[in-house]
């Protein structure tokens, strides 16, 4: 039984082991990261692994938590408020699949059940979003919509969508196109 209380080591080999899974997790999917796999690519040994994690999901849950910053990049792009409140919304929404298509090749899977899991990610989306609805109804531009109950609705087209384009491997640029028309035709519904 393995002791989970028991100091780890941190250092460049700990990044290493990280930066390899990952390599190894875009190239050839999450299913294909374990630590014999990691000891194989990296010629370390069982030691030199659990002396840094305590199991893999360890090193899978750091790997999720970088692709999710890297995609929460795309909301918290420059508002200017002095810009059109729509097109700006559209574009920010489109960059996160965007950011999706380049973070999450052969991840796609892991990233949406992690999502699904993770509290923390969901509280973060939902709050940005709430943001931007709210600034929308301040500023007049959205009817008097459910703040709460929209972002959550938000969070689902966005996260399906992207789960959905990456899992049928619709090229990027359709997938872009097809998204800011139909998130569109969904912020139209919104206006005032």
């Amino acid at each position: 039984m393995e002791n989970l209380d028991r100091e780890l080591i941190v250092d460049e080999m700990s990044q290493k082991i990280v930066d390899t899974a990952e390599e190894i997790a875009h190239n050839l999917g999450v299913e294909n990261v374990n630590v014999r796999k990691l000891m194989q690519v990296l010629d370390i040994t069982n030691r030199v692994f659990y002396n840094r994690f305590h199991n893999i999901e360890e090193v899978l849950d750091i790997i999720y938590q970088r692709t999710s910053l890297k995609i929460r990049e795309s909301i918290l792009s420059k508002f200017d408020p002095n810009k059109d409140f729509f097109e700006q919304v559209k574009n920010i929404v489109a960059d996160t699949l965007i950011k999706s298509y380049e973070n999450k090749e052969n991840l796609n899977q892991f990233i949406f059940e992690s999502d699904s899991q993770s509290a923390s990610n969901f509280s973060w989306w939902k709050s940005e979003i709430e943001k931007l609805i709210n600034f929308g109804k301040e500023n007049n531009l959205l009817k008097d919509i459910e703040t709460e109950k929209m972002s959550y609705a938000i969070w689902c087209f966005i996260r399906g969508y992207n789960a959905d384009a990456l899992g049928r491997n619709l090229p990027k640029e359709q997938a872009v196109e097809d998204f800011k028309y139909s998130f569109g035709v969904l912020l139209d519904g919104m206006r005032k």
